[in-house]
């Protein structure tokens, strides 16, 4: 009667290995000829992509804006016969190079007190005509806010609690927060940090929070690796290896090659056999 069942059970065995009982129920589709067409179409669009429009962007720069600089330039310089002279009106390039000198001789006269003072007569001169003083001083508001380096730019990245808690956010942190917000949020206790915390996908608007040090968890991330993160709405985040587990990962690896035999050894055993 055992042997009957045994048979049974091997004759059932072997019927659910004849129908794949160890494979998946839901067989994965497999992809037409035009659907492999067009996903491999896309692939490429994703590597080609970028690589294009930025030389195509640098192309528009150079043969644009920075052309029409290098010939401005060169007209101004003095024409001679002398080698040095006729080189630097056909060289490219050569106009843009002294319009780079010119501009770092000028940021450094205006960091002196000499320069500034000139610079001062100049801008006050500028600002006495009526329509001229408007123009200039928007375009003056306009770089200084964007150019000027400062402790308010963003240093690190953190997760902070909000709006609620266990509800974590990205923000960046812009720095210690200074002036009558800090002597007004004195009684913290804690050196309180001025961080923001943008909206996704426009990090152009957000908010901006007065929060203790002790509240944040700074990232490893840089700012524009944060920034990408904030623009792809998390769907881009930047590899993260933990140093432990790579700790353990180099020791397991150390652990299978040590217990491997030799190259030397095994290089011998098959010339022997």
């Amino acid at each position: 009667m055992s042997q009957d069942n045994e048979h049974k059970h091997s004759d059932h065995g072997d019927h659910r290995g004849g129908h794949g009982g160890d494979t998946p129920l839901i067989q994965p589709q497999k992809q037409s000829f035009f659907g492999s067409l067009w996903s491999s179409f896309l692939a490429g669009v994703v590597v080609v992509a970028p690589i294009g429009i930025t030389i195509w962007l640098f192309y528009l720069l150079f043969t644009g804006p920075m052309a029409k600089l290098d010939a401005f330039v060169k007209r101004t310089l003095p024409v001679g016969d002398t080698t040095l002279e006729k080189v630097l009106q056909v060289l490219p390039g050569v106009g843009v190079l002294v319009a780079f000198i010119v501009l770092v001789i000028l940021g450094a006269l205006a960091k002196n007190f000499v320069g500034r003072s000139f610079i001062r007569a100049g801008e006050r001169l500028i600002e006495s005509v009526p329509v001229v003083r408007n123009v200039f001083g928007f375009f003056k508001n306009v770089f200084e806010t964007a150019l000027r380096q400062s402790d308010r730019s963003f240093k690190e990245v953190a997760l902070v609690e909000y709006p609620r808690k266990n509800a974590w956010v990205m923000a960046f942190v812009v720095g210690e927060t200074k002036g009558e917000v800090m002597a007004k949020l004195d009684d913290q206790g804690d050196a309180l940090t001025s961080i923001f915390i943008p909206t996704v996908p426009n990090p152009t608007s957000g908010f901006l929070l007065f929060v203790p040090r002790s509240d944040l968890r700074i990232l490893r991330m840089s700012v524009e690796e944060a920034a990408k993160v904030v623009f792809s709405l998390g769907l881009v985040v930047p590899e993260y290896t933990d140093g432990a587990a790579a700790a353990a990962k180099l020791e397991e690896m150390a652990a299978s090659a040590a217990e491997k035999e030799p190259l030397r050894k095994r290089l011998f055993k098959s010339w022997k056999d």
